[in-house]
């Protein structure tokens, strides 16, 4: 079964062309994310990884949040009567999500309203761009519930959105970003009103997928993958990456539809 015709349990998923829209669905509560919805979610960015129908995938929230994090009762309360090894695998099946996200060749924009907290601050986070509702609060909240901050990545990832200190500062205190902080900071690329958000950010989506899908999975795997390379070696990566966009059939539409002054039509290829 391809991501397209897919039916999750724990969420909602649809798509609007070329763009998969995933909502987290459980606005009674804020929509937390449970042992069952983590584990969807990741299987459902890694289904994507095969599925050439969806070119980019927007996630947002029901009923004016995004996410309160992990469900009290669902997840909290077990953690605590679990084993040492168990906690490990949850841990563990939680930073998968985070790699699925960024391993799936899809820009992914998180639509951020209300409240967006913990692993729903994790997970928008761990999109490739941000839009936010002006009143959209996102908070790294693990350390008021006694963890560390460095939960699914954050640590890592963070730092490089908003700079070492700021990222220090939001982990050590678990207070929350307001959204036009986070846009000054650079975690948010656009703050709209939250009636407009999520058709903005469906219709930015449509715009990436109309592009040249391989070599937007290639910026993506480039941006994350240098993270860990010298300048020289991401230099040569970069060299090697854009050589091989070169040889798809979009580069040549670009270059046809350039020469006759027209708009290229990008076909995926």
């Amino acid at each position: 079964m391809t991501a397209t015709s897919y039916v999750p349990d724990t969420f909602l998923w649809k798509t609007v062309g070329r763009v998969g829209v995933i909502t987290l669905n459980r606005p009674e509560r804020k929509n937390p994310l449970t042992f069952e919805s983590y584990a969807e979610l990741r299987d459902l960015f890694r289904r994507l990884a095969v599925d050439a129908d969806i070119r980019a995938v927007v996630i947002a929230g029901a009923g004016g949040n995004f996410c309160s994090g992990g469900d009290v009762n669902d997840i909290i309360g077990p953690l605590t009567q679990m084993s040492a090894a168990e906690l490990l695998s949850f841990t563990r099946m939680t930073g998968d999500l985070v790699l699925a996200m960024r391993e799936c060749p899809q820009p992914i924009i998180a639509a951020v309203d209300g409240v967006c907290a913990g692993a729903g601050a994790i997970v928008a986070m761990a999109s490739d761009m941000r839009f936010a509702a002006t009143g959209a609060r996102t908070a790294f909240l693990f350390v008021r519930v006694g963890l560390a901050g460095c939960d699914m990545g954050a640590c890592a990832i963070l730092p490089r959105i908003i700079g070492h200190g700021r990222a220090a500062e939001l982990l050590y205190t678990g207070r929350s970003m307001s959204a036009e902080e986070g846009l000054s900071w650079g975690f948010f690329t656009r703050v709209v009103a939250p009636s407009a958000l999520l058709e903005e950010a469906v219709e930015f989506a449509a715009t990436v997928a109309s592009g040249p899908t391989f070599a937007h999975a290639m910026t993506k795997r480039m941006l994350h993958q240098e993270w860990n390379l010298s300048l020289e070696a991401a230099i040569e990566s970069e060299a090697q990456a854009q050589a091989l966009c070169m040889q798809t059939q979009d580069f040549r539409r670009a270059y046809l539809a350039f020469a006759a002054k027209t708009t290229p039509v990008f076909e995926g290829n």
